[in-house]
């Protein structure tokens, strides 16, 4: 496990933008919330991959903090980010990726530029926005963090369940 951050907005090292490829606000019962993260994580082991619709509805009511976006690449879902705000004006980008049919169409570096973008305008006065990846997640997951800006404050030997 590796936990990444930012502690400045200027440390982005923003992606060039992908024609067609933007973020979409998603309401926070959206049927598509459990349809993108089930889809994006059953290839790295996501426990989201792995719930039954009782449990996405405790998990999606759980905390009404918790934001979510779309990733829509030339209308159509590519993705989706998680975030989950934390005390000290920090936000934690909860889920970010996407769907098997997006992977490896050069899409990943803009859409990790356009979830960082949104991380530091959900509310006023954010001071960190982090993130971890595990093991599991796909290879170019971690450069791609580092590449933005991010830079690793923790490892860990294991992976959470």
């Amino acid at each position: 496990m590796t936990y990444v951050q930012m502690t400045a907005q200027a440390q982005l090292n923003p992606s060039p933008p992908v024609p067609g490829l933007r973020l979409e606000v998603l309401a926070p019962m959206s049927p598509l919330i459990p349809e993108l993260l089930s889809r994006v994580g059953a290839a790295y082991g996501w426990d989201s991959a792995r719930r039954s619709a009782d449990e996405w509805q405790t998990w999606l009511a759980e905390n009404p903090s918790r934001r979510y976006s779309g990733l829509m690449f030339e209308g159509e879902p590519a993705g989706i980010v998680v975030y989950e705000p934390h005390p000290g004006n920090e936000i934690e980008i909860k889920s970010f990726g996407l769907l098997p049919e997006s992977v490896g169409k050069g899409l990943g570096g803009y859409a990790l530029t356009l979830a960082i973008e949104q991380a530091w305008n959900l509310q006023r006065g954010v001071a960190r926005v982090w993130l971890h990846t595990s093991s599991k997640d796909h290879p170019h997951a971690l450069p791609n963090y580092h590449r933005r800006g991010f830079s690793t404050f923790a490892t860990h030997d294991h992976d959470e369940p």
